[in-house]
């Protein structure tokens, strides 16, 4: 059943709305493409890229396929903590999992054994031994995490920033209402209380902590994401300005003058890091031999300009956020 489900605001309430960017609220509608088997409009390079590695993986086959189900619907709130500050790393973030009191999953998780009509084997121990299993679960996420958001994170979070700097401007220009009423289509503010229509479950202040929680996803989408859990404050994830051009692809021009001060051989390998690659791959397409790549990777990452992630036996490379800037500085 679809219902209006409407969020009541007293001037505390207002006063404690705030942003935060989430990697863990990347996790499920990210894993839940990749197991879609349709072809996203916006995602679709990032899907040929990711979905390989997690199938090698086995994750195809593990704890996220049975916590997030395929088709939509509910997933367990203990996958996303209620962030601490405006940017937990995804390590804290799994802690906070990690630390999820065993009342809380085994409540969810009868919870998403209502919404699907029952648990697979695995989640059927994790209710039993909830500290016990967690540990894996998390030990999951954090390879999924490695394999298929860690090296595109500097282009995505780039993204949820700049959405929450444009959103930031617009609450100080026009105020909150205007702010919250822009958000999505289906919200709206009435100067008294939040509106989101379409919702499958009520939203009051009964069921969700102070404040409100707004988190910008390159993922969730085209509808909204919320988290409701006392006394966390309500989660709110939205899809961000931008996505539609999150895997453009960039071009460099002008690299002359930062080979001048890189040298040819590491402008070369990140202006190749568009994609994330291995060691292996950017040999094969650079030319250079795979013991200079390794050199030359060694040497950038030093430097803050590539970042390394683990993918099975193999490490993927990706430019950083300074090799972006960089990159964008020498082109204009």
């Amino acid at each position: 059943m679809v219902v209006l489900a409407e969020l009541a605001f007293s001037a505390s309430d207002l006063a404690q709305v705030r942003f935060a960017v989430s990697p863990m609220w990347e996790v499920a509608p990210s894993f839940r493409l990749l197991r879609s088997g349709t072809t996203h409009p916006v995602h679709r390079a990032w899907v040929d890229q990711v979905r390989p590695r997690v199938v090698a993986a086995g994750l195809d086959r593990g704890w996220l396929c049975e916590l997030i189900p395929p088709t939509g619907g509910y997933v367990p709130d203990f996958l996303n903590p209620a962030p601490a500050g405006p940017a937990p790393t995804p390590a804290a973030e799994r802690d906070a999992i990690r630390a999820s009191p065993a009342d809380r999953v085994r409540q969810d998780l009868d919870h998403l054994a209502r919404h699907q009509g029952n648990l697979g084997p695995r989640l059927r121990t994790l209710h039993y031994d909830p500290q016990g299993l967690l540990t894996k679960v998390t030990e999951e996420l954090e390879m999924y995490w490695e394999l298929a958001l860690a090296p595109y994170w500097a282009r995505i979070r780039a993204v949820l920033d700049a959405d929450i700097l444009n959103r930031a401007r617009m609450a100080a220009e026009h105020g909150a209402g205007h702010l919250l009423n822009d958000l999505h289509t289906s919200l709206s503010w009435d100067d008294n209380g939040l509106r989101l229509a379409r919702q499958k479950q009520p939203l009051t202040r009964k069921t969700a902590g102070t404040g409100l929680l707004l988190i910008p996803s390159a993922f969730t989408g085209p509808g909204l994401r919320t988290r409701t859990t006392l006394p966390d404050p309500p989660q709110l994830a939205y899809p961000a300005r931008g996505v539609g051009s999150l895997w453009t692809p960039r071009p460099v021009t002008q690299t002359n003058t930062l080979a001048a001060v890189l040298g040819r051989s590491r402008t070369l390998l990140l202006t190749e890091l568009e994609i994330p690659a291995s060691t292996t791959q950017l040999a094969h397409r650079t030319g250079l031999s795979p013991a200079g790549v390794s050199q030359y990777l060694t040497a950038l990452r030093n430097a803050g300009l590539v970042s390394a992630h683990r993918a099975g036996r193999s490490v993927l490379y990706a430019r950083t956020d300074a090799a972006e800037a960089l990159l964008h500085a020498a082109s204009a």
